[in-house]
């Protein structure tokens, strides 16, 4: 799959990015481009599975998590998915926005995210997950996600090749891997894992 033209040019800055900033500030998410996202299940519980030589062997919950992420595609025509992985207790996946067109069959709503959005796509995503999981698990209105979530607009095709293979690698990283419980968590951004992974700091602390 490759970029959508005209892709957006920020470069990468962790004051900007961090877990606790979350969005660029007046950046348009609805506009076409291809964003790496991950989103963490609350408390980082190990909800979705186990990782166990070096794979991931979802459990039911795991199993509509994914089922409910590659369905993002078919219920949103804007919305085309790469590569993507659901660890045990989070989300890595790569999202494009293919469409920018300002079509009126959405109307924007009073709040919320903006329709045709990232924010839409992961408002939309969340909340059809959360309800199968507690229907499953008889826990109604309980919290299945992290707040918020994190997104970096990828701005080349080598940016777009280094997350596909940091996503491809992250079962066999597991037992170093910032979202493990086990490894603890100190609130850092997946980007800065790609770059340079050192034990105990987070993405979705």
């Amino acid at each position: 799959m490759k970029l959508p033209r005209n892709l957006p040019g920020n470069e990468y800055d962790p004051k900007k990015h961090c877990r606790r900033s979350i969005r660029l500030r007046h950046y348009d998410y609805s506009r076409a481009g291809a964003y790496f996202i991950t989103v963490c299940t609350d408390g980082r519980d190990l909800l979705f599975g186990e990782v166990i030589d070096d794979e991931v062997k979802l459990n039911e919950l795991g199993l509509i998590a994914a089922e409910e992420w590659s369905k993002s595609a078919q219920v949103r025509t804007e919305i085309e998915l790469d590569t993507w992985l659901v660890m045990p207790n989070h989300i890595h996946g790569i999202a494009m926005i293919t469409d920018d067109r300002r079509k009126s069959d959405r109307p924007v709503a009073p709040s919320g995210p903006r329709p045709r959005s990232l924010g839409a796509l992961m408002a939309g995503f969340k909340s059809a997950a959360t309800k199968r999981i507690n229907t499953m698990r008889g826990t109604p209105g309980a919290s299945v996600w992290q707040r918020n979530y994190y997104e970096h607009v990828i701005r080349n095709e080598s940016a777009l090749n280094r997350i596909r293979q940091y996503i491809a690698d992250n079962p066999a990283r597991w037992s170093e891997d910032p979202e493990n419980p086990a490894v603890g968590a100190t609130g850092r951004s997946p980007l800065l894992a790609i770059r340079s992974t050192r034990p105990g700091e987070s993405t979705c602390g």
